[in-house]
Parts: structure tokens; C-alpha cells; sequence
């Protein structure tokens, strides 16, 4: 990894002004690839590699090359900002972000502004995992576009299957300590509040983002509560690392996650032995059955050894590339302009699109539990021998929340 970052470092100043004048098409990563994030940063960034393959086996877009160029923020909005004007200096005007949202609120900012101070020079923000509603909502932009279902519409899925499930009857919050954290909880508890009142939140715990190294004390409060359920939004290594604490402690109570496929989860889910008590949400998982999904999962697992994380990565890039085909053009104005009101056969089968008013893109989601498998799931996690499987699905238009945005165009 030390490598990969050298390597960027030395890159970026060589590429110039002229990064669409020649034969590449270049999208700036800004993602961790250090500190506690670069598991799955360096996870998205091979993602995004590979799909720049899948699109050049293919053309390219309008004929350029694309590449992708890795920025290190070390999941931080400041080194965010300088990383992205690393990337604007060097003529790339496309960036792509998604570990976590106040990294997106600074990257969507910065961006907003930089581009009404450079007309002519626009850049546009593809948001793939950063998911605060306040950023398709107070502070949406026209330059921001993102493809993950937000918080608000994930705890939506998620609360409504837990109404239905009168084993539920205590449940604990844990959260990391941010925008998107806040987000969580604060939702959790409402929704639970008018879906089920007889539900008792017995805990609501927020810790630093990626910075416990060990989360006993945490399981602990949990055991004391009495809790039999847990809600949180913790991702990468913050929920690896509270899963392996809760099996070492041996605490067996349901789980409703975010990202419990993220790296290390699965395999902290098979050691705590909580067989199918494990349950995600999101816009798609391996074992759906979907012809062409299962192909790509297959290539990709052949190529590296993890699993597809980000379906919403491969519906960012497939869609790009059929607005600048739209649009028959790669000037950023011109490409936002084709991906406003877009439809899109999604990655995991049905269709999607991208809302105008927002720049918030539906698709089906899906919420499906983790554990032993059938003859119907093909595809097991991390080695463990255990896999997804489907629970839950929620239509495209099951999913659309009422927006706040009062966006300004160009």
C-alpha cells in the first residue's frame, strides 16, 4: 500500500493540465488507503479498477481510456480538500468518494464552490457510499450525485422489517461518533417510536470513528442492558472490531447493520456463531440469483480475494458512461445535465434512476441475513463457508423519500 500511495504521489504531478486532452479519461479516488479506513479503501479502490477494465474491454467512454487515480484522505475533510485540488491542478475533473459523509459534506462544499468561481472548468463529485441525507437534502448541490440509498431510506427497510418481527423487544444503539452516526440513531429512534412503541431502546452508545481498537467495554454495557437486539451503522474495521468483542464475550443478540459485509464483518459474524442473527441492508448481495451479478461476482472474486461491496460502484461507472454517450460529450455541465432523471437497469436486476431534484438515485433494496448456507447460495464470505441470504426485498418506488433540496443549476 506504502507503494500504491508513493506512486499516486509521483503520478499526479506529472499528468498536467492535460488530462482530457489526450487518450484517458481520469476519475480522482479519494478514499483512505492509511490508517484505520484503508481496508476498505483499498478494497474500493481495486473495485473501481476493476470497472475501469470492464468499460476499456469496451471502448472506453467516447473513446478515452479510463483510469483511476488514488488520493489519500486518511478519512479526513481537510486532507479531502487538498487532495481534490491536487486532483483539479492536475485536469482531472471528475472525483468519486464514499467512506464517510463528513468527508462528502466537505468534498460536495469545496466543489460547489471552486466550480462557481471557475466556470468552464467544472468538476462533479460521484458520491458512491456517503449516505447523510443532509447531502441530497439541505446542502444538495448540482455537482454532487450519489448512488447509495441514504440512511434515511436504509433505517426506513430496516425498521419496517423489524416491526414485523415481535421477537424484538429491547434494542440497543451503537453508533460512531459523526454525521452519519447521528444520523442513525436519531432515525432509528423515531421510526421505532411510530412503527413500534412497544419497542424499548434500552441504550444509545456513539464512540470515535476508527479509532477503538477494542470494543469489550462497549459489548459489556450491551450484555448489562438486557438488550436483545442491536442497531448500528458502524462500517468497516469499527464493525469488524465490535463483532469480534461481542463473540469473544459471547453475547448473542440480533443484529441490524449497514455494512456487516464489509471487511472482517463476516468473518466476526462466523467466530461469534450468530447464525442468520446478523441482517444488512443495501442495494444488492451476492446470492441473489441474477444472471449477469453472478458473473461479475465470479471475474471479480477470480481476480482479487473479497467480494463485491459496491454494486452502487458498478451502477456510478455503467451510467456515467452512458451519460457522456448522451450527452456526447465529457464536460462535467453536460454529463450531470444527461444524469438528471436517468433510468438504469441496475446491477442486481430492475430498474432505478437518478432523481432530478436531488441527485439522490432509487433502486431496489434489498436486507438479507448472514450464516449457513442452502443449495440456493452460491457464494460464501471471507472463507467462512457462510453466505447471504435474501430476507427481504423492497421496490424501487417502496424506497423514495420526500427531498428538502432547493437546488441551484448552472
Amino acid at each position: 500500500m506504502r507503494k500504491l500511495i508513493i506512486a499516486a504521489a509521483v503520478t499526479l504531478p506529472m499528468l498536467g493540465g492535460a488530462a482530457l486532452a489526450q487518450d484517458t479519461l481520469k476519475i480522482g479516488y479519494i478514499d483512505p488507503l492509511s490508517g484505520g479506513g484503508a481496508s476498505v479503501g483499498e478494497i474500493g479502490y481495486k473495485t473501481y479498477q476493476f470497472l475501469a477494465d470492464e468499460v476499456n474491454a469496451k471502448g472506453g467512454i467516447l473513446g478515452k481510456k479510463l483510469e483511476i487515480v488514488p488520493l489519500d484522505n486518511k478519512t479526513n475533510p481537510q486532507e479531502s480538500i487538498i487532495q481534490a485540488q491536487k486532483a483539479i491542478d492536475a485536469g482531472i475533473r471528475y472525483v468519486t468518494q464514499g467512506n464517510g459523509s463528513s468527508v462528502a459534506i466537505a468534498l460536495s462544499d469545496f466543489i460547489t464552490k471552486y466550480n462557481e468561481r471557475n466556470p468552464g472548468k467544472e468538476v462533479l463529485f460521484f458520491n458512491y457510499a456517503a449516505v447523510d441525507p443532509i447531502l441530497t437534502n439541505e446542502k444538495c448541490s448540482f455537482w454532487h450525485f450519489r448512488w447509495d440509498a441514504n440512511s434515511d431510506i436504509k433505517m426506513e427497510a430496516l425498521t419496517n422489517y423489524i416491526k414485523t418481527n415481535k421477537a424484538v423487544k429491547k434494542i440497543y444503539l451503537i453508533n460512531q461518533d459523526y454525521s452519519f452516526g447521528e444520523s442513525v440513531r436519531t432515525t432509528a429512534a423515531s421510526m421505532l417510536k411510530a412503527k413500534r412503541p412497544d419497542i424499548e431502546i434500552v441504550g444509545d452508545e456513539k464512540h470515535p470513528l476508527l479509532k477503538v481498537t477494542d470494543f469489550a467495554p462497549y459489548i459489556a454495557k450491551i450484555k448489562a442492558s438486557g438488550a436483545d437486539s442491536v442497531i448500528t451503522g458502524n462500517w468497516g474495521q469499527d464493525f469488524a472490531l465490535l463483532l469480534k468483542a461481542s463473540a469473544d464475550a459471547g453475547l448473542k443478540v440480533n443484529w441490524f447493520t449497514y455494512y456487516a459485509g464489509g471487511t472482517g464483518g463476516p468473518t466476526a459474524i462466523k467466530q461469534g456463531n450468530l447464525n442468520h442473527q446478523v441482517f444488512a441492508v443495501g442495494e444488492g448481495i451476492p446470492n441473489l440469483g441474477f444472471a449477469s451479478a453472478d458473473a461479475f461476482e465470479t471475474a471479480l472474486r477470480a481476480k482479487y480475494d473479497f467480494s463485491l461491496f459496491y454494486p452502487r460502484a458498478v451502477n456510478e461507472i455503467r451510467m456515467f458512461k452512458l451519460a457522456a454517450e448522451t450527452a456526447k460529450s465529457l464536460e462535467p455541465v453536460k454529463v450531470a445535465g444527461a444524469l438528471e432523471g436517468m433510468k438504469f437497469d441496475v446491477f442486481d436486476g430492475g430498474s432505478g434512476y437518478m432523481r432530478k431534484d436531488d441527485h439522490q438515485f432509487f433502486q431496489p433494496m434489498y436486507i438479507a441475513s448472514f450464516g449457513e448456507r442452502t443449495a440456493k447460495e452460491k457464494f460464501d464470505e471471507e472463507k467462512t463457508g457462510w453466505g447471504w441470504k435474501l430476507v427481504s426485498k423492497i421496490d424501487t418506488d417502496q424506497t423514495v423519500l420526500p427531498t428538502t433540496c432547493k437546488m441551484t443549476r448552472p
